[in-house]
């Protein structure tokens, strides 16, 4: 899977927290050549809860659980990812500990964008980094009212 194959799946995956950043083809490829690929398996870990990294994740192939430990039995998944979700936002915005466990359920194809890469992507091309940003923080904003909704007790 190339970053080609990713951008496409980003920017056809239609969920209500889809990563929309407004890109233009050049900028797309620009933002690219910023990203690492990986490959896991399934049942691999690509991030644990607690851990402080502050790396972002997009998933271009296979599916991703996303669940937390420590709550009451069947409370602990939270969402399963497609290919084109962003996972790890809040890593862009802060450095604390992650909220959550991600796992394989499949084999993966995941392409990692670290605070360094973002941070010279900034220096470079601060259009590109500005949009990112942006958008990342509107699927974060997505993410924590949807979270905070499931924790408010029903009447």
């Amino acid at each position: 899977m190339q970053v080609t194959e990713l951008i496409q799946a980003i920017q056809t995956l239609n969920t209500e927290d889809a990563f929309r950043p407004r890109l233009d083809p050049q900028q797309w490829r620009t933002f690219g050549q910023y990203l690492t690929r990986h490959e896991l398996r399934a049942g691999d870990l690509l991030v644990k809860q607690g851990d402080h990294d502050r790396t972002v994740y997009f998933l271009g192939q296979g599916s991703l659980q996303v669940f937390v430990t420590g709550l009451a039995p069947g409370a602990s998944r939270i969402a399963i990812l497609r290919p084109g979700a962003m996972i790890g936002e809040p890593g862009l915005f802060a450095d604390g500990p992650r909220t959550a466990n991600v796992e394989a359920m499949t084999p993966c194809v995941v392409f990692a964008l670290r605070l360094p890469r973002f941070e010279e992507l900034a220096a470079r091309v601060p259009s590109v980094a500005v949009e990112v940003v942006r958008a990342a923080g509107a699927v974060m904003a997505v993410r924590m009212r949807a979270n905070m909704a499931r924790h408010i007790p029903s009447a």
